[in-house]
């Protein structure tokens, strides 16, 4: 999306990687504080953290200045998914929603679990591969509540505004029946992918429905989510990287 850059440091795939994000006046800014939530009406912005196909276990470093994007590291190594059969790495543009916090001290009704302490997680479902780093406006199609070891995860469907097919997709039934089969696949990914790192399977809510919109694009909101607008997000903001006031 225009306006925003991004720029490496180190290789990839090393301890040292990390991606900053630039504005337009080539500035360093904070991909977790500084975009805005939404990129225009009903339209939010999205940080690609993983491209589709892909295996490095990239995220936005909360606790970092400026909090780069960089691979997860666990045990003094970098985390990587494993290649579930059939499928090739992560299965969708993966990333978060700026300015967004799932609050682990928030017992969200519909889990009964508390949030994970991170942005909210996006899949993208379009037909491009976007590049680690890149900002692009989304449509939100649905929501799938996961709870990875005891911690409410929220997963975002969503597709590019700019996608060839866009205007196709507006809630949930339309990638059942455009994209058949995506879903179910998205399901048993996110059930399966810890479970090679010797994890049990991931759990659900809502019986692991997809749940559209008008409920999906209620969300992120103080119902489900804090967002840079709620108490305990204003708490916080002192521990974390820059802000914009």
């Amino acid at each position: 999306m225009s306006g925003f850059s991004c720029e490496e440091r180190a290789a990839p795939f090393s301890l040292e990687y990390r991606v900053f994000l630039k504005n337009e006046k080539g500035q360093y800014i904070s991909p977790f504080h500084d975009i805005p939530i939404y990129s225009d009406k009903d339209v939010f912005h999205m940080v690609v953290e993983v491209p589709r196909w892909s295996n490095a276990k990239m995220e936005i470093a909360t606790k970092d200045p400026l909090n780069p994007i960089k691979q997860d590291v666990k045990k003094g190594k970098l985390r990587y998914v494993a290649n579930l059969f059939p499928y090739k790495g992560y299965i969708w543009n993966y990333g978060a929603i700026p300015q967004t916090w799932e609050d682990p001290g928030h017992n969200d009704k519909h889990t009964g679990c508390c949030g994970d302490n991170d942005p909210i997680d996006v899949c993208e479902i379009g037909s491009k591969v976007c590049a680690r780093g890149e900002i692009i406006g989304v449509k939100v199609l649905g929501i799938l509540a996961m709870i990875d070891e005891g911690e409410t995860d929220w997963k975002v469907i969503a597709i590019n505004v700019e996608d060839p097919d866009a205007a196709n997709y507006n809630d949930i039934n339309d990638v059942k029946r455009l994209k058949p089969g995506y879903l179910e696949a998205t399901v048993d990914w996110f059930r399966r992918y810890k479970v090679p790192d010797g994890k049990p399977e991931n759990e659900f809510a809502f019986n692991a429905e997809f749940k559209g919109p008008p409920r999906a694009l209620a969300g992120p909101d103080i119902s489900h989510f804090q967002l840079a607008s709620g108490t305990a997000w204003v708490s916080l903001r002192p521990s974390f990287g820059t802000r914009r006031k």
